[in-house]
């Protein structure tokens, strides 16, 4: 196929999978893989980690856990959307973990159960200070008086979601951890234990120590991506996932040429202008062009001119490569490498931004 092409090392995946547990001192890891496992393939990911070891994977949606169900995967997964109150016997039928995250959710489970003397497995959602899905502290007594009362309601594991682990002040997560501690000291004198708790993401798996929880999330870092730049690396993690696309066209081209859209780029010198075939409908970032480069054969090309929506336009120099070689738009390929970081700095965003928006015609190609 002559187009982008995302090439997703699996042996990269689980070496980072097992440099995470070894970090966490073997705490049970959910492996986040919602969203296409942040553009790297769900479901072949998801075989891999669970053939290496991993038995707890966390989704966004019920259709995300049915394709993990249908491609085999066997392991617990947790659904993160709020609880769909039409959806409860599909979930039971999948063995998917759903979430409650308000009292209204009670009532549908209630009556299911009525109905079918079936539960769909349940974790509660607390809400710390996200202010996104979750029981506030004022309402989780109510709420587990109200668990207590209906016990064919079993909840099996409570969570929470850090809204600035990823980031360099970690005061606030200070506060939301004080918050979710006064919500299990709250379950343990109501006589109510549950058993699975977890509340780390990826940041917080570098920096705050959480020896209450017996589950980790973990998301972009096992693809081998910091979460921020605010982030220190200190886990030796690889990119899984390189990037890359196909030289189409190389043309010679005067001093003052005007390369792609606005006229935004003006040649300096006589140089080769490379026309790569991927562009932003394939995932490639649009503003990354104003201090963009690409890597070919070990050295670094600046990108020429706004990024279109199937190509893009590459300032070579007296370089001349070849005609339908690649090159490395993202990732680590020998001594290229471009990282998901380097291009969320410069563009101030994220790498789930960035890695959740390949697509397109882009072709995945596993490894491993």
């Amino acid at each position: 196929m002559r187009g982008p092409k995302a090439i997703i090392n699996l042996d990269h995946l689980k070496s980072n999978f097992s440099i995470i547990q070894k970090f966490l001192n073997g705490k049970r890891i959910m492996a986040v893989v919602k969203a296409n496992g942040y553009g790297h393939g769900s479901v072949p990911c998801s075989l891999a980690l669970e053939n290496h070891g991993c038995d707890f994977f966390g989704v966004f949606s019920i259709e995300e856990g049915i394709e993990l169900r249908n491609a085999g995967i066997k392991s617990d997964i947790l659904v993160f959307s709020a609880l769909d109150p039409f959806r409860l016997n599909e979930a039971v039928k999948n063995n998917l973990i759903l979430n409650i995250s308000d009292i209204s959710h009670i009532a549908p489970l209630i009556d299911f159960h009525k109905e079918t003397n079936t539960i769909p497995r349940i974790h509660i959602k607390v809400d710390t200070g996200m202010t996104r899905l979750g029981f506030s502290i004022d309402s989780f007594n109510d709420l587990i008086e109200l668990l207590i009362k209906h016990s064919e309601i079993k909840c099996e594991g409570i969570y929470s979601h850090f809204a600035t682990a990823d980031e360099g002040d970690f005061s606030y997560a200070v506060d939301q951890e004080e918050k979710f501690k006064r919500i299990l000291d709250l379950t343990q004198k109501l006589d109510y234990p549950i058993k699975n708790i977890h509340f780390s993401n990826s940041g917080a798996t570098l920096n705050i120590e959480q020896d209450y929880c017996n589950i980790t999330r973990v998301g972009m870092l096992l693809y081998g991506a910091l979460p921020s730049n605010e982030l220190e690396k200190i886990l030796p993690v690889k990119p899984v996932l390189n990037f890359k696309a196909p030289i189409v066209s190389i043309r010679s081209v005067p001093k003052n040429t005007f390369v792609s859209y606005g006229c935004a780029y003006k040649t300096t010198s006589k140089t080769n202008i490379v026309v790569v075939q991927c562009g932003f409908a394939d995932g490639f970032p649009r503003s990354w062009f104003e201090d963009g480069y690409i890597c070919y054969n070990g050295n670094k090309y600046n990108i020429a001119g706004r990024i279109c929506m199937d190509q893009f336009m590459v300032d070579f120099g007296n370089v001349i490569p070849k005609i339908d070689d690649n090159v490395l738009m993202i990732g680590k390929d020998g001594s290229d490498e471009i990282r998901f970081e380097t291009i969320a700095s410069a563009l101030k965003t994220t790498p789930y931004v960035l890695a959740t928006a390949i697509g397109g015609r882009t072709q995945r190609i596993y490894k491993g």
